[in-house]
């Protein structure tokens, strides 16, 4: 080893290698290996440097690219750490993966089984049949299993894991951008169940009297899908969903609601629902190019599930009101389902006070396409043209409205006939053949309605 001063100042230290000359004392290692510092590990001088803090990496598929998600905590008080992977969207918890491999350590001032004793995450001393890996077991099988209930953060990054795992799928989105099953676990959530509890979700589902089995159904069907990607066993409950006949109001009733509307938005959304009888989704998420101001249609682009996509005549009049919305959206009504059915409530609630009217308060954003689909099938006798406005597949679909409403006798028109001439013109025009007496044919047809004026001369 040489060391050479100039001109005071101290180089770094040389060192001599037969055959290769000097080089710096930093290139040792690269020439001599790693046993020319061995006898500064040995304890010979030389600092020593700190091992590193093991790094997190997901259990399932090792990356470390991670979110953290949330504390969790447990019954004895202790705080866990959560953790969410950017990759797979696997949860687990920080304490579980430190060393989940770890060696058991030599214990000789304490019990085998003792807690202080053991850093393995392995089960000691059990019988083969019965033996259980707490590495493998899952976070959320360990949660049933405690009885814990999820914070708002733990159910922000289930909610969060679900989103993934639906759009991966190729669930359809709703007009509102928002898929339908999470919308429904966002509501279990609310109604105040246990997510990572089957038993819990079962009976928070039973206990809402105001859901229909139609919607207990769909709440199911979504949790289900929940539980496998928590991994979690359950048995789903069944329900049947009724067979119920809607309820048909009268056009003035309707007529009231749209009149009563404070806000264009809401009057235009109405009136489209009167006169296209589109879903309430549908009609949502409409667009400004599926409207044609200049042959007054409607395209509706976007059907709800088991609808077909159609085209539909309106009244310039409503294309109108369409028009003098103020265009800042791709879509024609930029709001959420939620907003404008909470608008709609309070409408409902004004309108049926002022007319001291509560069949008003029955009526919702579906009867308008119920009272569409009646009455046109009333005044046209052509059950495939309903099919065809409504956008149903099946025609079983349709058929329930073929009875809906019985109409008195000033709700016809009625005209005679005493030539087949005669005759033929009445039925041209949409009459019914009724009866004969006295050598004068008798024919009847219901009276025009407002709305569907358009539709009867298409």
């Amino acid at each position: 080893m040489q060391t050479n001063k100039q001109g005071g100042g101290f180089l770094k230290a040389m060192i001599e290698v037969p055959g290769k000359g000097s080089f710096p004392q930093c290139a040792s290692k690269r020439i001599l290996g790693k046993n020319a510092e061995a006898g500064k590990s040995a304890g010979q001088g030389g600092p020593r440097c700190s091992p590193k803090e093991p790094q997190l990496r997901c259990p399932e598929c090792g990356s470390s690219k991670l979110y953290r998600d949330g504390m969790r905590y447990l019954s004895n008080g202790e705080a866990v750490q959560r953790w969410l992977c950017r990759v797979c969207s696997y949860r687990f918890s920080e304490k579980r993966l430190l060393n989940p491999k770890r060696p058991l350590k030599n214990n000789l001032n304490g019990y085998l089984k003792a807690r202080k004793g053991i850093s393995s995450s392995r089960q000691v001393c059990v019988l083969a049949r019965g033996a259980k890996n707490l590495d493998s077991e899952t976070r959320h099988e360990i949660a049933q299993r405690e009885g814990t209930k999820p914070d708002k953060a733990t159910a922000k990054g289930i909610l969060a894991q679900f989103m993934a795992y639906i759009e991966s799928q190729g669930y359809i989105k709703d007009s509102d951008g928002e898929h339908t099953y999470v919308k429904l676990i966002r509501l279990l959530i609310r109604k105040g169940a246990n997510i990572l509890d089957p038993e819990d979700v079962k009976k928070v589902i039973a206990q809402q009297q105001s859901w229909k089995n139609g919607v207990k159904r769909m709440v199911v069907c979504a949790y289900d899908v929940l539980t496998k990607v928590l991994k979690i066993t359950w048995t789903p409950p069944e329900y049947r969903q009724e067979d119920t006949l809607p309820f048909i109001p009268d056009e003035k009733e309707l007529d009231a609601l749209i009149i009563g509307a404070r806000s264009r938005r809401m009057t235009a959304f109405l009136q489209t629902l009167k006169e296209t009888f589109a879903d309430p989704s549908e009609a949502l998420g409409l667009r400004w190019i599926d409207l044609d101001s200049q042959n007054n249609t409607i395209t509706i682009n976007r059907p709800v599930r088991r609808h077909n996509a159609r085209q539909l005549k309106v009244s310039s009049k409503l294309v109108a009101l369409l028009n003098s919305l103020p265009k800042t959206s791709e879509r024609i009504f930029p709001t959420s389902y939620t907003n404008i059915a909470a608008c709609f409530q309070q409408l409902k609630r004004k309108v049926a006070h002022n007319q001291q009217n509560p069949r008003i308060l029955s009526i919702s954003f579906t009867t308008f396409r119920h009272w569409g689909a009646t009455m046109t099938y009333h005044y046209t006798k052509k059950i495939l043209l309903v099919k065809e406005l409504l956008g149903h597949k099946r025609i079983e679909n349709t058929m329930k409205y073929t009875h809906l409403v019985k109409f008195k006798d000033s709700d016809f028109d009625v005209e005679t006939a005493a030539t087949v001439d005669q005759a033929k013109e009445l039925l041209k025009v949409g009459y019914d053949y009724i009866a004969e007496k006295n050598g004068i044919m008798l024919f009847r047809r219901p009276k025009r309605f407002g709305s569907l004026g358009v539709i009867s001369e298409s």
